[in-house]
């Protein structure tokens, strides 16, 4: 045998191997590791997206929650994982932004994983406390510019998601403020003291601040999405408020580990796409002012790059280091 045929024959062996292990894939339960608590939104969502692929590929989809050190032990966890598909990582905000904050971390956004789909994205709100004299984001920008300093917002931990939200605020702003972050409750603690008049401000999603906004005990400012929501068409954009550059979403997606067979991931691509799109998905999407996307691993490849240079760059800028 000549060796172009011997090579030829070898990759027809990959080949078939290949689509064999898509059609027969997943021969056992898949783990789906969420590197954050039970409850809330994302929480709710990723188990809605398991649920779903239980029922289309035949094999439980089990979520695992492993909360702690920025996401970075729950991410470790499936980097050393066997790449076959059956160990999956859920991820949002927290997988692009807390590897550029953390020194010493072994494992690398890019290198160590293997996109599957950007799911769904949700814009963020701009809220003040009701007492704070501001109705809207370029009244919050004067103030806080008359008393540098002084206003406040509260958030996440340091290095939360919420926290960079807030500094990248004040950075394209060109305002200071204080931030206050809670370790200990997070946004939801901070979404009550902000609620309380124990802060001025804060930056959360539409599912956490609803309850607040129909009562009239927050107000919101501005929106960070490129259009009004139709949920809240009465709030403009950030962007169309004197900071244009501030557009931005939380995201839920589904990554596996690097080496994971091409063919895999994209079977799982493909469902979970079909699944973005079905109606109970829409309706829950919708409560949270987000949309479904269901993107290709390529497409989800290219906007986890973009996020992680974004956000390594204000940590930098901002000086922001977490042991």
């Amino acid at each position: 045998m000549c060796r172009g045929f011997r090579w030829a024959a070898t990759g027809l062996a990959v080949m078939i191997s290949a689509t064999a292990t898509a059609q027969n894939y997943p021969v056992k339960p898949v783990r789906v590791i969420l590197a954050s608590g039970a409850g809330g939104s994302v929480d709710g969502l990723t188990r809605l997206f398991a649920r779903k692929l239980s029922d289309t590929l035949g094999q439980p989809y089990v979520v695992e929650n492993r909360p702690g050190g920025g996401g970075i032990p729950g991410f470790t966890f499936v980097a050393k994982s066997p790449p076959d598909g059956h160990t999956l990582l859920a991820v949002g905000l927290t997988f692009t932004s807390s590897f550029g904050l953390r020194t010493g971390v072994a494992i690398d956004p890019i290198r160590d994983f293997a996109p599957i789909s950007l799911l769904t994205r949700s814009p963020w709100l701009l809220l003040v406390n009701p007492s704070v004299p501001a109705k809207s984001v370029k009244e919050l920008i004067a103030l806080a510019k008359a008393r540098p300093g002084v206003l406040n917002f509260s958030g996440g931990g340091l290095g939360a998601g919420t926290h960079l939200l807030a500094v990248w605020f004040f950075q394209a702003a060109d305002i200071k403020a204080a931030y206050i972050p809670y370790a200990s409750g997070g946004t939801a603690q901070s979404t009550i003291d902000t609620v309380a008049g124990r802060a001025d401000a804060t930056i959360v999603t539409y599912f956490s601040a609803k309850p607040f906004l129909s009562t009239g005990r927050l107000r919101a400012l501005g929106i960070s999405a490129a259009q009004p929501s139709k949920l809240l068409p009465e709030v403009p954009t950030i962007a169309s408020q004197g900071v244009p550059e501030f557009e931005t979403y939380t995201f839920n997606g589904f990554v596996g580990v690097a080496g994971t067979p091409t063919a895999v991931l994209n079977k799982l691509s493909t469902e979970l796409a079909v699944i973005a799109r079905t109606r109970e998905i829409q309706d829950r999407i919708v409560d949270d002012a987000g949309e479904p996307v269901g993107s290709t691993p390529e497409a989800f490849r290219q906007f986890i790059q973009s996020e992680v240079t974004h956000w390594r760059r204000l940590a930098k800028q901002a000086g922001i280091k977490l042991d």
